[in-house]
Protein backbone atom coordinates (compact mmCIF):
# COMPACT_ATOMS: atom_id res chain seq x y z
CA UNK A 1 0.00 0.00 0.00
CA UNK A 2 0.75 4.03 -0.44
CA UNK A 3 3.09 5.59 1.95
CA UNK A 4 2.65 9.02 3.04
CA UNK A 5 -0.61 11.39 3.09
CA UNK A 6 -3.45 10.83 0.78
CA UNK A 7 -6.90 13.05 0.47
CA UNK A 8 -9.90 11.78 -1.26
CA UNK A 9 -12.05 14.25 -2.64
CA UNK A 10 -15.82 13.73 -2.63
CA UNK A 11 -15.09 11.72 0.77
CA UNK A 12 -18.90 11.67 1.61
CA UNK A 13 -19.91 9.58 -1.30
CA UNK A 14 -20.71 5.68 -1.83
CA UNK A 15 -17.20 5.41 -3.25
CA UNK A 16 -15.50 8.00 -1.99
CA UNK A 17 -16.33 7.19 2.16
CA UNK A 18 -15.45 3.52 1.53
CA UNK A 19 -12.05 5.08 -0.22
CA UNK A 20 -11.20 6.77 3.13
CA UNK A 21 -12.38 3.22 4.70
CA UNK A 22 -10.03 1.22 3.28
CA UNK A 23 -7.25 3.68 3.66
CA UNK A 24 -7.69 3.75 7.34
CA UNK A 25 -7.90 0.30 7.84
CA UNK A 26 -4.76 -0.17 6.05
CA UNK A 27 -3.10 2.67 8.53
CA UNK A 28 -2.90 5.26 6.08
CA UNK A 29 -3.31 9.30 7.30
CA UNK A 30 -6.60 10.45 5.35
CA UNK A 31 -7.26 14.00 4.50
CA UNK A 32 -11.38 13.37 3.92
CA UNK A 33 -12.78 16.41 1.91
CA UNK A 34 -16.05 17.30 2.38
CA UNK A 35 -18.70 19.96 1.39
CA UNK A 36 -20.63 22.13 4.54
CA UNK A 37 -24.27 20.23 3.19
CA UNK A 38 -22.50 16.48 2.86
CA UNK A 39 -24.30 13.66 4.74
CA UNK A 40 -21.19 12.40 6.48
CA UNK A 41 -22.77 8.94 7.50
CA UNK A 42 -20.66 7.08 5.59
CA UNK A 43 -17.03 7.88 7.41
CA UNK A 44 -18.37 9.29 10.72
CA UNK A 45 -16.51 7.61 13.55
CA UNK A 46 -13.24 6.94 10.80
CA UNK A 47 -10.10 8.54 12.14
CA UNK A 48 -9.23 10.83 9.62
CA UNK A 49 -8.68 14.39 9.16
CA UNK A 50 -11.89 16.12 8.00
CA UNK A 51 -11.70 19.35 6.11
CA UNK A 52 -14.25 21.68 4.27
CA UNK A 53 -13.64 22.20 0.66
CA UNK A 54 -15.66 22.32 -2.85
CA UNK A 55 -14.40 21.51 -6.22
CA UNK A 56 -15.69 25.12 -7.32
CA UNK A 57 -13.71 26.94 -4.84
CA UNK A 58 -9.27 26.61 -6.48
CA UNK A 59 -8.30 27.97 -2.69
CA UNK A 60 -10.26 24.66 -0.52
CA UNK A 61 -9.07 22.87 -3.36
CA UNK A 62 -5.30 23.83 -2.88
CA UNK A 63 -5.48 23.75 1.17
CA UNK A 64 -6.82 20.22 0.86
CA UNK A 65 -4.27 18.84 -1.50
CA UNK A 66 -1.48 20.93 0.42
CA UNK A 67 1.08 17.96 1.84
CA UNK A 68 -0.70 15.11 0.31
CA UNK A 69 0.70 13.17 -2.48
CA UNK A 70 -2.06 10.78 -3.58
CA UNK A 71 -5.43 12.09 -4.43
CA UNK A 72 -8.54 10.50 -5.22
CA UNK A 73 -10.72 11.99 -6.91
CA UNK A 74 -14.54 10.74 -6.47
CA UNK A 75 -16.94 13.33 -7.02
CA UNK A 76 -19.22 12.35 -9.98
CA UNK A 77 -23.16 13.64 -10.93
CA UNK A 78 -24.64 10.32 -12.29
CA UNK A 79 -28.36 11.49 -13.06
CA UNK A 80 -29.17 9.83 -16.74
CA UNK A 81 -32.55 11.09 -16.37
CA UNK A 82 -32.23 15.03 -15.95
CA UNK A 83 -34.19 16.77 -18.62
CA UNK A 84 -31.92 20.08 -18.03
CA UNK A 85 -28.18 18.38 -18.12
CA UNK A 86 -25.99 21.63 -16.99
CA UNK A 87 -25.74 20.41 -13.34
CA UNK A 88 -23.94 17.11 -14.69
CA UNK A 89 -21.70 18.80 -17.35
CA UNK A 90 -21.15 21.65 -14.37
CA UNK A 91 -20.00 19.18 -12.02
CA UNK A 92 -18.46 15.87 -14.46
CA UNK A 93 -16.50 18.16 -16.48
CA UNK A 94 -16.27 22.06 -15.59
CA UNK A 95 -15.59 21.03 -11.82
CA UNK A 96 -12.83 18.30 -12.49
CA UNK A 97 -11.51 20.67 -15.28
CA UNK A 98 -10.99 23.26 -12.04
CA UNK A 99 -9.57 20.75 -10.12
CA UNK A 100 -7.23 19.50 -12.55
CA UNK A 101 -5.61 22.79 -12.58
CA UNK A 102 -4.81 23.17 -8.70
CA UNK A 103 -3.25 19.07 -8.52
CA UNK A 104 -1.44 19.65 -11.76
CA UNK A 105 0.88 22.36 -10.15
CA UNK A 106 0.93 20.04 -7.35
CA UNK A 107 4.02 17.61 -6.56
CA UNK A 108 1.65 14.25 -6.64
CA UNK A 109 2.42 10.61 -6.66
CA UNK A 110 -0.92 9.34 -8.35
CA UNK A 111 -3.84 10.94 -9.22
CA UNK A 112 -6.60 8.14 -8.53
CA UNK A 113 -9.89 9.40 -10.76
CA UNK A 114 -13.28 7.70 -10.43
CA UNK A 115 -14.23 7.11 -14.28
CA UNK A 116 -17.08 4.39 -15.33
CA UNK A 117 -17.37 1.72 -17.33
CA UNK A 118 -19.52 3.76 -19.81
CA UNK A 119 -16.27 5.05 -20.80
CA UNK A 120 -15.71 1.46 -22.29
CA UNK A 121 -16.56 1.28 -26.17
CA UNK A 122 -18.97 -2.04 -28.00
CA UNK A 123 -16.19 -4.50 -29.09
CA UNK A 124 -16.39 -6.46 -32.13
CA UNK A 125 -16.07 -9.53 -30.63
CA UNK A 126 -16.13 -11.05 -26.74
CA UNK A 127 -15.98 -9.23 -23.53
CA UNK A 128 -14.34 -4.90 -24.12
CA UNK A 129 -11.32 -4.60 -22.67
CA UNK A 130 -9.49 -0.65 -22.13
CA UNK A 131 -8.41 -0.93 -25.33
CA UNK A 132 -11.94 -0.17 -26.43
CA UNK A 133 -12.66 3.38 -26.55
CA UNK A 134 -16.36 4.57 -26.24
CA UNK A 135 -17.97 3.93 -29.67
CA UNK A 136 -21.93 4.62 -28.45
CA UNK A 137 -21.79 8.16 -26.95
CA UNK A 138 -24.95 9.58 -28.68
CA UNK A 139 -26.95 6.64 -28.07
CA UNK A 140 -25.95 7.14 -24.27
CA UNK A 141 -26.82 10.69 -23.90
CA UNK A 142 -25.45 13.62 -21.99
CA UNK A 143 -24.46 11.85 -18.69
CA UNK A 144 -22.22 9.22 -21.06
CA UNK A 145 -20.60 12.45 -22.57
CA UNK A 146 -19.76 13.75 -19.66
CA UNK A 147 -18.46 10.86 -18.61
CA UNK A 148 -15.79 10.61 -21.99
CA UNK A 149 -14.79 14.19 -21.54
CA UNK A 150 -14.13 13.99 -17.89
CA UNK A 151 -12.01 10.75 -18.81
CA UNK A 152 -10.57 12.35 -21.84
CA UNK A 153 -9.79 15.85 -20.49
CA UNK A 154 -7.77 13.67 -17.03
CA UNK A 155 -5.46 12.05 -19.91
CA UNK A 156 -5.26 15.17 -21.56
CA UNK A 157 -3.86 16.37 -18.21
CA UNK A 158 -1.71 13.74 -18.06
CA UNK A 159 -0.29 14.30 -21.45
CA UNK A 160 0.30 18.14 -21.41
CA UNK A 161 1.05 18.36 -18.03
CA UNK A 162 2.71 15.05 -16.72
CA UNK A 163 -0.66 14.14 -14.31
CA UNK A 164 0.21 11.00 -12.82
CA UNK A 165 -3.39 10.26 -13.42
CA UNK A 166 -4.92 6.59 -13.66
CA UNK A 167 -8.39 6.23 -14.63
CA UNK A 168 -10.76 3.55 -12.78
CA UNK A 169 -13.79 2.68 -14.93
CA UNK A 170 -16.14 2.10 -11.92
CA UNK A 171 -19.26 -0.43 -12.62
CA UNK A 172 -22.28 -0.86 -10.29
CA UNK A 173 -21.38 -0.59 -7.44
CA UNK A 174 -23.35 -2.38 -4.15
CA UNK A 175 -22.86 -2.94 -0.59
CA UNK A 176 -23.58 -1.26 2.65
CA UNK A 177 -23.53 2.30 3.22
CA UNK A 178 -25.25 3.54 0.11
CA UNK A 179 -27.29 5.99 2.14
CA UNK A 180 -28.47 8.14 -0.72
CA UNK A 181 -28.93 5.31 -2.75
CA UNK A 182 -27.07 5.54 -5.95
CA UNK A 183 -29.83 4.35 -8.12
CA UNK A 184 -28.95 0.64 -9.21
CA UNK A 185 -28.91 0.72 -5.45
CA UNK A 186 -32.36 2.31 -5.37
CA UNK A 187 -33.86 -0.22 -7.68
CA UNK A 188 -32.30 -3.20 -4.94
CA UNK A 189 -33.80 -1.13 -2.03
CA UNK A 190 -37.45 -0.78 -3.80
CA UNK A 191 -37.00 -4.71 -4.18
CA UNK A 192 -36.44 -5.52 -0.67
CA UNK A 193 -39.06 -3.38 0.60
CA UNK A 194 -41.25 -4.85 -1.59
CA UNK A 195 -41.95 -1.71 -3.56
CA UNK A 196 -40.42 -3.54 -7.32
CA UNK A 197 -43.18 -4.61 -9.07
CA UNK A 198 -40.88 -6.34 -11.98
CA UNK A 199 -37.72 -7.14 -13.24
CA UNK A 200 -36.71 -6.15 -17.00
CA UNK A 201 -35.69 -9.54 -19.03
CA UNK A 202 -32.96 -9.68 -21.67
CA UNK A 203 -31.06 -6.75 -20.36
CA UNK A 204 -27.85 -6.89 -17.74
CA UNK A 205 -24.87 -4.93 -16.35
CA UNK A 206 -21.14 -5.17 -15.02
CA UNK A 207 -21.08 -5.47 -11.13
CA UNK A 208 -18.91 -4.95 -8.29
CA UNK A 209 -18.57 -4.74 -4.92
CA UNK A 210 -18.15 -1.50 -3.13
CA UNK A 211 -15.59 -2.46 -0.71
CA UNK A 212 -13.67 -3.87 -3.79
CA UNK A 213 -14.00 -0.64 -5.92
CA UNK A 214 -12.41 1.14 -3.41
CA UNK A 215 -9.56 -1.42 -3.08
CA UNK A 216 -8.89 -1.28 -7.00
CA UNK A 217 -8.77 2.36 -6.15
CA UNK A 218 -6.16 2.26 -3.54
CA UNK A 219 -4.41 -0.35 -5.44
CA UNK A 220 -3.74 2.15 -8.38
CA UNK A 221 -2.40 4.34 -6.51
CA UNK A 222 0.18 2.10 -5.74
CA UNK A 223 0.39 -0.13 -8.99
CA UNK A 224 -1.64 1.88 -11.57
CA UNK A 225 0.68 3.19 -14.82
CA UNK A 226 -0.67 6.59 -15.32
CA UNK A 227 -2.13 7.60 -18.18
CA UNK A 228 -3.75 3.81 -18.11
CA UNK A 229 -7.32 3.15 -17.09
CA UNK A 230 -8.60 0.20 -15.25
CA UNK A 231 -12.00 -1.62 -16.00
CA UNK A 232 -13.51 -2.29 -12.57
CA UNK A 233 -16.07 -4.67 -12.74
CA UNK A 234 -16.59 -8.50 -11.18
CA UNK A 235 -19.17 -9.88 -13.65
CA UNK A 236 -22.36 -9.37 -15.51
CA UNK A 237 -25.40 -10.27 -13.51
CA UNK A 238 -29.27 -9.91 -15.34
CA UNK A 239 -31.96 -7.40 -12.87
CA UNK A 240 -33.59 -10.74 -12.09
CA UNK A 241 -30.65 -12.07 -10.78
CA UNK A 242 -29.73 -9.67 -8.52
CA UNK A 243 -33.00 -8.79 -7.65
CA UNK A 244 -33.03 -12.79 -6.67
CA UNK A 245 -29.93 -12.73 -4.87
CA UNK A 246 -30.95 -9.23 -2.67
CA UNK A 247 -34.40 -10.48 -1.81
CA UNK A 248 -33.22 -14.02 -0.75
CA UNK A 249 -30.55 -12.33 2.42
CA UNK A 250 -33.64 -10.75 3.90
CA UNK A 251 -36.57 -13.35 3.56
CA UNK A 252 -38.96 -11.38 0.99
CA UNK A 253 -40.27 -12.43 -2.46
CA UNK A 254 -38.48 -11.45 -5.29
CA UNK A 255 -40.27 -9.23 -8.27
CA UNK A 256 -41.70 -11.70 -10.65
CA UNK A 257 -43.03 -10.22 -13.22
CA UNK A 258 -41.12 -9.88 -16.46
CA UNK A 259 -41.11 -7.06 -18.78
CA UNK A 260 -39.11 -6.74 -21.92
CA UNK A 261 -36.87 -3.75 -22.58
CA UNK A 262 -39.34 -2.54 -25.58
CA UNK A 263 -42.37 -2.31 -23.38
CA UNK A 264 -40.07 -0.54 -20.36
CA UNK A 265 -38.58 1.75 -23.27
CA UNK A 266 -42.97 2.64 -24.33
CA UNK A 267 -43.40 2.98 -20.57
CA UNK A 268 -40.39 5.38 -20.20
CA UNK A 269 -41.73 7.53 -23.25
CA UNK A 270 -44.96 7.93 -21.64
CA UNK A 271 -43.29 8.60 -18.16
CA UNK A 272 -41.14 11.63 -18.83
CA UNK A 273 -43.81 13.05 -21.56
CA UNK A 274 -46.03 14.14 -18.15
CA UNK A 275 -42.86 15.76 -16.13
CA UNK A 276 -41.83 17.28 -19.02
CA UNK A 277 -45.49 18.91 -19.49
CA UNK A 278 -45.00 19.89 -16.09
CA UNK A 279 -41.09 20.67 -16.06
CA UNK A 280 -40.07 18.17 -13.49
CA UNK A 281 -38.42 15.39 -13.97
CA UNK A 282 -38.71 11.58 -14.10
CA UNK A 283 -36.41 9.11 -12.77
CA UNK A 284 -37.52 6.69 -15.98
CA UNK A 285 -36.63 8.11 -19.42
CA UNK A 286 -35.46 6.32 -22.43
CA UNK A 287 -32.00 7.20 -22.13
CA UNK A 288 -31.68 5.85 -18.85
CA UNK A 289 -33.63 2.60 -19.97
CA UNK A 290 -31.31 2.48 -22.71
CA UNK A 291 -28.23 2.75 -20.03
CA UNK A 292 -29.63 -0.66 -18.82
CA UNK A 293 -28.57 -2.73 -21.52
CA UNK A 294 -26.32 -1.07 -23.79
CA UNK A 295 -23.09 -1.64 -22.23
CA UNK A 296 -21.33 -4.57 -22.95
CA UNK A 297 -19.64 -7.69 -20.85
CA UNK A 298 -16.09 -6.44 -19.44
CA UNK A 299 -12.73 -8.17 -19.19
CA UNK A 300 -11.38 -7.02 -16.05
CA UNK A 301 -8.29 -9.04 -16.49
CA UNK A 302 -5.61 -5.59 -16.55
CA UNK A 303 -6.87 -4.51 -13.24
CA UNK A 304 -6.27 -8.11 -11.48
CA UNK A 305 -3.00 -8.61 -13.31
CA UNK A 306 -1.41 -5.33 -13.17
CA UNK A 307 -2.97 -4.01 -9.54
CA UNK A 308 -3.50 -7.54 -7.86
CA UNK A 309 -6.77 -6.82 -7.35
CA UNK A 310 -8.76 -9.86 -5.82
CA UNK A 311 -12.28 -8.90 -6.29
CA UNK A 312 -14.89 -11.37 -4.21
CA UNK A 313 -18.42 -12.70 -5.07
CA UNK A 314 -20.44 -9.51 -6.34
CA UNK A 315 -23.73 -11.48 -4.82
CA UNK A 316 -22.14 -11.14 -1.47
CA UNK A 317 -22.00 -7.55 -2.09
CA UNK A 318 -25.72 -7.35 -2.87
CA UNK A 319 -26.77 -9.42 0.03
CA UNK A 320 -24.97 -7.23 2.51
CA UNK A 321 -26.48 -4.22 0.29
CA UNK A 322 -30.53 -6.05 1.21
CA UNK A 323 -29.69 -6.38 4.71
CA UNK A 324 -28.16 -2.68 5.36
CA UNK A 325 -31.20 -1.10 3.01
CA UNK A 326 -33.48 -3.30 5.62
CA UNK A 327 -31.47 -2.18 8.95
CA UNK A 328 -31.84 1.03 7.58
CA UNK A 329 -35.92 0.95 7.02
CA UNK A 330 -36.41 -0.55 10.94
CA UNK A 331 -34.81 2.36 12.68
CA UNK A 332 -36.63 4.51 14.51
Amino acid sequence: MPTGKSVVIGASGFLGAHVVRDLVDCGEEVRAVVRTTSDTRGIDGLEVERVTGDIFDPASMHAAIAGCDVVYYCVVDARPWLRDATPMWRTNVEGLRGVLDVVARADLRRFVFTSSVATIGIPAAGPATEEVRNNWMRRGGEYVQTRVAAEDMVMTYRDTHGLPAVAMCVANTYGAGDYLPTPHGGMVKAAVYGKMPFYVEGIGAEVVGIADAARAMTLAADRGRPGERYIVAERYMSPKEIFAVACEAVGVEPPSKAVSVRRLTAMAGAASLAPRLRRTTSLLTPTSVRLMHIMPRMDHGKAVGELGWAPAPTPDAIAEAARFYLGQRRRP
